[in-house]
């Protein structure tokens, strides 16, 4: 609800508390009645997607999002990511979990130590060796 009344265009009272319960059933949380640091690792994930959509942004960046989920996990957070931009929510994705990227991006940047060594259709670029050289090292290359 903070991020609805926090916006551009404020949402407040009861139309806040029925917008704030759709975004949560949107990211797959329901009604949680219990208080934020007593979600699951997902769940908190969840709730902080929820709390940047209340901004009814644009552009969505999602800053390794996806990182420390489990297999189960990580399968239903690629499927919520992918729902959004189904949705037209254009997302920028900075991860490195490579299923994501491979999942969820028909283009992607590659940096290392500051600069841009990749740019392209994702599997030419995860098959790049100065992509390979960088992540696995010189004998990977």
């Amino acid at each position: 609800m903070a991020g609805l009344a926090f916006r551009a265009t404020p949402v407040w009272g009861a139309a806040a508390r029925e917008r704030a319960d759709a975004l949560l059933a949107r990211v797959g949380l329901g009604k949680p009645h219990v208080a934020a640091e007593q979600l699951t690792y997902i769940d908190q994930k969840r709730l902080e997607l929820a709390r940047a959509l209340a901004l009814a942004p644009d552009l969505l960046l999602l800053d390794e999002w996806l990182a420390g989920l489990n297999p189960s996990e990580l399968r239903a957070g690629i499927a919520l990511v992918r729902s959004l931009h189904q949705d037209g929510l254009t997302i920028i994705l900075v991860e490195h979990v490579m299923d994501a990227i491979r999942s969820l991006c028909d283009r992607c940047i590659v940096m290392n130590a500051g600069r841009k060594i990749a740019e392209g259709p994702v599997a030419d670029v995860l098959a790049d060796p100065d992509v390979v050289r960088a992540y696995l090292g010189d004998a990977d290359a």
